[in-house]
Formats: structure tokens, sequence, C-alpha cells
């Protein structure tokens, strides 16, 4: 349970852990099955409980589900002893512990709003950048609001995915590593950057000697350790983001709008002359961009999509379009393989009424292939859409781009067959090999109503283009790396720049 914590502490996630433990006499005594869990748990948690008495667990309950979902949320473990866990209450007393020194900010300083609105006002190349942290608080409307108050395009990180609808003109997509050249060049040349509920990971800025060194940067955040944590910024603002937008929207909207529609337009056109590729209607075997093409035609804004990790994540994450909060699930800061068929049967079991299909790498689900049963037994009628390309396709690409094509245990042979593992678990299955099979294979299994495998295969080949490790967000790799002396002035080469020692 230890990897399910430590992610969810990275990605913002609110859960409560209830862990067993030896009866308390034999704590400390190294007994049989004796793990500290508080101990392993304490820098990766909120906050750890140990019960001494039956009594107390009721209101560690209520405190746990306090902590983990207000503030930034996160994981929460409650440790049971073995003699606790088979006490009878004396009397149940639900109240809420005393919690000293916990008290999350959530309303903005209004010096720091103010001095953010200033730059916004006087920025003439602002951009917006959303993290998880727009989705946690609800801040979809008053991000997509300022965007077109001041004429900002936006990009988003992995977890910020959805939280601006990604058919707007003002969207670029998700920036970083795997991120699309329009998000990583726009956000070079910005000159006001308003970071939104995010941690600036390695995998979106890249080198931080070269992140938006033209930008003013506005950091707003719930969690003040995250400000300054990565990337120096000019105007800290500590405070939930839908409180802290709506401040500065009612400072903003009583001034002179700055006049930036020549910088949409232009960031607008540019997009439009390097949108990604994603036909490939005669290829076989199957390219993920088709794929992810048809599975677009089939579902709508709805549908919740979760990914595993990998290259099946980054290919979804670059290239379908997500067009509200809550429909695109994924595991970031861990990338816990194996996250997106779990994370899919969540999903359907809190929204029965909702579609739901997981994208998923072959070695991701062949982590997890045994909740088949579990699909199977409780009727959880989930799609699962793996992505065959008979590799550890992520690993695989990084000895290729940068081992020398040295392939170490990345290939995963021809067994299992998807198609035979599924259905002796009693699940439908379908192996999909041309243009077209997957749109209307999709299409069956969600009307089926039951649970089904779609055995997709993708041409083991196929790369991403992505910003290597130690390097600028400009220095795009794979088809094509960016050289410029203005940022619109493109060219094309097959080179690869080494990772930085120790990356």
């Amino acid at each position: 349970m230890v990897t399910g914590i430590a992610t969810a502490n990275m990605d913002s996630a609110p859960i409560l852990a209830i862990a067993g433990q030896v009866p308390t006499h034999l704590i400390g005594n190294d007994a049989f099955q004796e793990v500290d869990m508080i101990g392993i748990t304490i820098p990766i948690t909120k906050h750890s409980f140990q019960a001494n008495d039956a009594n107390e667990i009721p209101g560690m309950i209520k405190s746990g589900f306090e902590i983990a979902r207000t503030g930034r949320p996160g994981p929460v473990v409650i440790d049971l002893p073995k003699d606790i866990q088979e006490q009878e209450l004396d009397k149940y007393h639900s109240h809420q512990l005393d919690l000293p020194g916990y008290k999350p900010t959530l309303k903005g300083h209004p010096l720091q709003i103010k001095k953010a609105a200033e730059s916004i006002l006087n920025a003439k190349k602002p951009v917006i950048l959303s993290g998880g942290g727009v989705i946690i608080s609800n801040a979809s409307s008053e991000l997509k609001e300022l965007s077109n108050l001041i004429k900002a395009p936006v990009t988003t990180t992995l977890l910020g995915k959805g939280s601006f609808p990604e058919d707007e003109p003002a969207s670029m997509g998700m920036l970083g590593m795997h991120g699309r050249k329009v998000a990583n060049i726009t956000v070079d040349e910005c000159d006001c950057l308003i970071a939104v509920g995010c941690r600036f990971s390695d995998r979106t800025t890249g080198n931080l000697e070269e992140f938006a060194n033209n930008a003013q940067i506005i950091h707003i955040d719930v969690d003040p350790a995250e400000i300054g944590k990565n990337v120096d910024v000019h105007v800290p603002i500590v405070g939930d983001a839908k409180t802290v937008l709506q401040q500065l929207l009612s400072i903003i909207k009583k001034q002179s709008l700055p006049n930036n529609k020549k910088w949409f337009n232009e960031v607008y056109e540019f997009k439009k002359s390097c949108i990604p590729r994603t036909s490939f209607e005669e290829d076989i075997p199957l390219k993920p961009q088709q794929v992810i093409k048809e599975i677009s035609h089939v579902v709508d804004a709805d549908t919740i999509l979760t990914t595993d990790v990998g290259q099946n994540q980054m290919w979804m994450a670059h290239f379908f379009k997500s067009q509200k909060p809550r429909k695109f699930i994924s595991s970031g800061g861990l990338g816990t393989m194996g996250f997106g068929f779990p994370a899919a049967m969540g999903a359907k079991v809190a929204l029965p009424e909702s579609d739901v299909v997981a994208v998923c790498g072959d070695g991701g689900f062949l982590m997890v292939s045994q909740d088949l049963a579990t699909v199977k037994e409780y009727d959880i009628p989930v799609v699962i859409c793996v992505l065959d390309n008979r590799y550890l396709g992520m690993v695989a690409q990084w000895q290729k781009l940068f081992f020398d094509k040295r392939m170490s245990h990345t290939y995963l042979g021809e067994v299992p067959d998807f198609v035979k593992l599924a259905e002796a678990f009693g699940v439908r299955a379908e192996r999909v090999e041309k243009p077209g099979d997957t749109q209307e294979a999709l299409q069956n299994a969600i009307k089926s109503g039951e649970p089904t495998l779609l055995d997709i295969i993708i041409d083991p080949d196929e790369i991403l283009p992505m910003v290597p490790p130690g390097c600028g967000l400009t220095e795009i790799i794979g088809e094509y790396k960016v050289e410029r002396e203005h940022p619109r002035e493109i060219t094309y080469k097959n080179t690869v720049k080494k990772p930085v020692e120790g990356e």
C-alpha cells in the first residue's frame, strides 16, 4: 500500500488508508508481520494516526477525512493494532479531534493579489499554466474567465488536463517533456506566466535555468511549501485556486484591460501550423495516433478516460482533447504502472451512469490483469483498451534515443494472448489490427454494457517527440529538434542530445 500512498501524496489525492498492526504489547519487538507503518509513511502523508483505544477510532476517521480533503488534499494513515480492532466501543464519539496548527490558508494576501494584478495588466505576452489544483478547487470557470479577459493562451500540466477545454482556441495542450510544441515554445516566449495549482515538476519545466526566462512568474498554490521550491517566482500567492482567482478577477475587471489580441492571434496561428498528425488510415500495424483519433470519435465530453503510465499515457495526454475537469484521470508524480485499469474500476463504481474507458499499455496491464476477475465478479462494465506493442514502451523509447539502442529487458515476448486471457476470466474480448476497427469495436463494447477488453495491436517502433532530461523546453527530439534565432523559425533535425550525467 505504500506505493499507492506515496503516489496519492505527490498527486494531491485525498485517501484514508487503514493499516493493520500487531497487538500493542508487541509493538517494537519485531513481532511476526510487524512493520513500523507510522515511521514509513510520515514522509508521504499529511498525517498518520495510531489508535491506542477503540474509542479513539471514530474521531480519528472523521479527522482523517477532514485532513485528507481540505487544503492541499493528500493521504492520511490510521494504524490499527490487532487488540484495538477487537475491542468493543464503550461509547461512540465521532467528534473531530483537536488539530492544532492545521489551518490551511484559502484566501490570498490582498497585497500579493494587487501585485499579481499589476503584473498581469502590464504584460504583453501572458500565458496561464493550469495544474491539478485548478481541478481540485473547482476553479475551471474562473480560469477560463481570466484567459478570456486578458487574452492569455492556456497550457496545462498532466494532472491539470481537463481544467481548461482543449477544444478552445486558447488551449495549447500539455506543457513539458512530452508536451505540445506550441505550449513549450510559447511559454519560452511569454513575459508573464500565471501558474495556478501546479508544483513545477521536472517533467513540466525541463532545465530550470532555461525555464520561462523572459517572464514574470506568478505562482498561486494552497501549499506554501510548493512556492519557490523549484522555480523562483516574482509574485507568490498562497491560497485556494478558486478563491484567489476570484480575488484577482475582481481587481482586473475594474481596470483598463490590456490589448493582447495580437499576441493571442499569433499563438493561435502558430498552434494551427504545428497541429500533430493523427490520421494514419493506411498504416498496419496501427499508429497510436490513429487509435486515439478513433477513440475520440466514440467518446463524448462526459466519458471518463483513465490512462496507465508510459507511452500510452503520453500519447493520450498529447493527442486526446479533454473538455471537462475530472474526465481524464492519470498517475503523475510516481508514474505508477498498472494505474489505468483499477482507476477505471473506481470511476465506474463511483459514477455508474458514466461511460468509462481505460487506455493501458500492455506492460502496465499485465501488472493488474488479475482484476479481470474483479470486473467480472462485480459486473463493472469498463472498457479496457490495451495498446499492445509487446514492449515496455517508454523505457524502450529511452533506450533507443539515449542509450544507442541497447535494448535491455523491455521486450515482453509473444505471450500472453490478451484476448484468451480475458476470455479465461469470462470477460468479452476482441483483437483490433486495422484502421477503423478501433472505433467500431469501442462503440460495440460500450453498448454491450459488459466489461470488455480490446487488444489493439500498435506499431512497436512509434515514439513521441520529447524533451530530454536536462534540456530546455524548446529542445525537442525524436522526429525533430527545434533550432531557432526567432521562436517561429523552426528547422528539423534527427539529432539527439544526450541527457545530463546523473539524470
